[in-house]
């Protein structure tokens, strides 16, 4: 049995040295293209940044030498650093390499070699410096993205837009095993294991624009639901698919599987792989800041979450609810992101940003009455079954003055645009923030826009929403100014889909007001 201990440290050791002793490493030998999956950056710092591969090695294939460069130019005649890692059959024979001593705020180009194959080429950049006076910057957020559901044309899109990082935030696989009108199919039934969550992601990233966009620039990654199963809440079982004995174990080889495929730093891996199976966790959330600009707080709203109440027929998994016939609803003990990532959250804020606070979440933040009249019909997966968490995170904005929050979201497939309101309990409560929640990449939505007038009526702290268009955010950034965009494509059935801008949106650094840009 492998011993998981040693296991972490050689992990551990391949993403933080240059250099590793070579006994016991061994060459690849694979009559197809190693690096069939791509490249891809993400936990970018001021210093440095991780890379990422895996490589397509044939069943049976021990660890593997990799040889890694980074450098300063495309023909890579100035090199900044270069060295060696394994990868490891027990991780998949992914590789996740932390590149140190970097200079902050710079463009870099990496790439891998592996048994005389040599990597596609990837472009990276570092953050800028805590201190820096920075001007501009442009982040792309996007979610959701079945591939059953269509064509990644987004991310062709999204990279001609030329973001300076990604955040996506989360459903970056599903484990489903098709879908009614299903534009491409996903093969291996249902993911439910390591191995088939491992082909899950490997199916996803043999799309040519999402393996580009990952080589175009780092990314900032979370997760959501479908990473595992729909609907799930913590170490507490969600709904579909056949039932699973333990799902302690099918959480553990999920979390393992989005490991080996994001660009994340080891230390996410807070008590290896054999802790992972035991309910250890998989470090995900964390803080990023760009110079003086702007601070990114990325949550996690899945992994520490209190499971759903009052859900319909007792069943697993999520509902729409009258509060009214819920005596749980308002506990304030529940909590959507766990009392130490709530308390991390809360010390972060208060050091955070004098210029731009952005949290990116998995959700809808604001509260969204899906049935117009005088009962409130809520959704009990959302922030909205977690009132009192929300309201304690509206009650840390305001007791440390929190400069410029601004909130992102995905999950619902649907763009909304709007006002963080103190007590939405309370129509003239105060706006504390504004938020963007974004529409998916693929993922379809449950509707059409023929009933958005009368929800907007319902829930007027938000200004603008679209129920029917796929795409992706961008938010560019200045000291004075942020401009948010909506963009979307025409079609996602078609993989040439165009793509247009659908509204954008303005807010000045000192006024939580959102307006038609």
């Amino acid at each position: 049995m492998t011993d998981r201990r040693h296991l972490l440290k050689l992990a551990t050791a391949a993403a933080t040295t240059l250099w590793l002793p070579r006994s016991g490493w061994g060459q690849l030998h694979a009559a197809t293209d190693p690096f069939a999956l791509g490249v891809a950056s993400g936990s970018p710092r001021h210093d440095g940044v991780v890379l990422w591969t895996r490589l397509l090695a044939p069943a049976g294939t021990a660890a593997v030498t990799v040889q890694w460069e980074v450098a300063h130019d495309e023909a890579f005649a100035r090199i900044a650093g270069r060295g060696q890692a394994q990868a490891l059959p027990e991780l998949g024979h992914a590789v996740h390499v932390e590149v140190p001593a970097l200079e902050p705020d710079r463009v870099y180009f990496y790439r891998f070699m592996a048994g005389g194959a040599t990597s596609p080429m990837g472009r990276t950049r570092t953050t800028p410096a805590p201190d820096a006076a920075v001007q501009r910057l442009r982040l792309a957020y996007a979610s959701c993205q079945r591939w059953e559901h269509g064509y990644y044309s987004a991310w062709r899109h999204m990279r001609a837009d030329d973001p300076d990082y990604v955040v996506f935030l989360g459903d970056y696989i599903y484990e489903y095993p098709n879908a009614q009108g299903a534009v491409r199919f996903p093969d291996g039934g249902w993911a439910l294991t390591l191995d088939g969550y491992r082909r899950r992601y490997a199916l996803h990233r043999s799309d040519a624009d999402l393996r580009a966009m990952h080589a175009a620039c780092p990314w900032f990654v979370t997760w959501d639901d479908h990473e595992v199963q729909n609907d799930y809440a913590g170490l507490t079982a969600g709904n579909g698919g056949p039932a699973v004995a333990g799902f302690a174990e099918r959480r553990a080889a999920a979390y393992q599987a989005f490991y080996e495929h994001m660009p994340l730093r080891s230390g996410a891996l807070t008590r290896a792989l054999q802790g992972l199976a035991t309910g250890a966790e998989l470090r995900i959330h964390g803080q990023a800041s760009f110079g003086r600009l702007a601070s990114l707080y990325l949550l996690d709203a899945r992994q520490y979450k209190d499971p759903q109440v009052c859900t319909r027929d007792g069943k697993p998994g999520s509902s729409y609810v009258d509060p009214a016939t819920c005596p749980a609803w308002d506990d304030p003990k529940r909590s959507m992101l766990g009392a130490a990532q709530e308390a991390w959250l809360d010390g972060a804020l208060a050091q955070g940003s004098r210029g731009w606070n952005l949290i990116g979440q998995q959700s809808v933040f604001g509260a969204r009455d899906a049935r117009p009249g005088p009962d409130r019909f809520l959704w009990n997966d959302g922030w909205d079954g977690y009132g009192a968490a929300r309201t304690r995170l509206t009650d840390s904005l305001r007791r440390h003055a929190v400069a410029n929050p601004v909130f992102l979201g995905g999950d619902v497939h649907e763009n909304w645009v709007g006002h963080v309101k103190a007590d939405y309990a309370m129509p003239a409560s105060p706006a504390v923030g504004v938020e963007f929640c974004g529409t998916s990449i693929t993922s379809r939505a449950g509707g059409d826009n023929s009933k958005l007038a009368a929800r907007l009526a319902a829930n007027p702290h938000f200004v603008f929403a679209d129920t029917e268009k796929r795409g992706y955010g961008l938010v560019d950034l200045t000291p004075s100014r942020l401009t948010a965009t909506l963009r979307v494509v025409d079609d996602v059935t078609r993989a040439d889909a165009s793509a247009s801008t659908l509204a954008q949106f303005a807010v000045t650094a000192g006024r939580q007001a959102v307006e038609k840009a």
